[in-house]
């Protein structure tokens, strides 16, 4: 594959290491900022397969901020991004769509921190992701065009990786939503594989990254499923944090998510989800993102 790296770009300025400003702040009862300052919120709208590394991250966090940082896993996807609009929870891992939905609406509540570089040859050291069409091992299926009148499913609607991605293709290929027999939401891509496995449905677009974690804690499943193309590349999902934490905080922790590769202990948290480092990235590099959903919406709005 010969694609250029449109992301990374970052001007280089890391806030400082030791950071008496940020502890001054910290630990004045009187600053409007103490009562943010006192405790983080780290949550994740990921697949559920990444929470090992999240909690990893926020205990990372926690101990190179010296303030608490708590990891937020005990609700649903969709009431956590909606504490995250909230402001009740800081920090979040989250799929590209939801992010340029937001900082088109309200650019000023978030900012982003930084997007994961996966391990693997495919990635090329850039912070992107695909979204791998997936079928049964036994299936008769060759090719995305083979695909017509099948059962399809995809994880929810407010996801780039299972459902835009794949609308998009369509438009692009000038084709309606109808192409498949049926279009099943199945609640998430794991629960799209089982019922790839079970036989309820032919095939699906699959998260790169969530499939290549199943496939490492499930090797058998390289027996039971195909790879018969892939859709993308696209900009990675990023961690974002909202603007209701001071910027100083918001800086050191962008730094700490930045260098985690070059600690022992963050190496191993990365290594776990696969994870190469963490690179920065600019709302310019979410254009494509943009132009996927346009081309989207154009079947979608039929």
């Amino acid at each position: 594959m010969n694609m250029e790296c449109i992301f990374g770009r970052y001007d280089g300025q890391y806030p400082p290491r030791n950071y008496s400003e940020w502890r001054i702040l910290k630990d004045c009862p009187s600053s409007a900022h103490a009562v943010a300052m006192n405790r983080l919120t780290l949550t994740s709208c990921m697949a559920p397969n990444a929470d090992a590394v999240c909690a990893a991250i926020a205990q990372y966090l926690t101990h190179h901020l010296d303030i608490p940082t708590e990891f937020i896993n005990h609700i649903s996807w969709v009431d956590r991004e909606r504490l995250f609009d909230a402001g009740e929870l800081l920090i979040c891992w989250i799929c590209g769509l939801p992010y340029v939905w937001k900082a088109d609406q309200s650019p000023d509540g978030l900012e982003l921190l930084a997007a994961p570089v996966m391990q693997g040859d495919r990635y090329q050291s850039c912070p992107v992701y695909f979204s791998d069409i997936v079928v049964r091992h036994d299936s008769p299926f060759q090719r995305f065009d083979d695909l017509r009148g099948t059962v399809w499913a995809y994880n929810e609607p407010r996801s780039h990786s299972g459902y835009y991605v794949t609308c998009a293709h369509l438009a692009t290929l000038g084709e309606p939503l109808t192409y498949f027999g049926q279009f099943l939401e199945s609640g998430a891509h794991e629960t799209s594989l089982q019922w790839l496995l079970a036989g309820s449905i032919d095939a699906s677009a699959i998260d790169s990254t969530v499939l290549e974690t199943e496939l490492h804690r499930h090797p058998a499943l390289h027996r039971q499923i195909r790879i018969i193309g892939t859709l993308g590349p696209s900009p990675a999902p990023p961690w974002v944090i909202s603007t209701r934490v001071p910027q100083l905080l918001r800086d050191r922790v962008r730094s700490l998510f930045l260098t985690m590769h070059e600690t022992p202990w963050g190496q191993s948290i990365l290594a776990e989800g696969a994870i190469a480092h963490f690179a920065p990235v600019i709302d310019a590099d979410y254009a494509p993102i943009r132009a996927m959903a346009q081309r989207a919406e154009s079947i979608l709005k039929k």
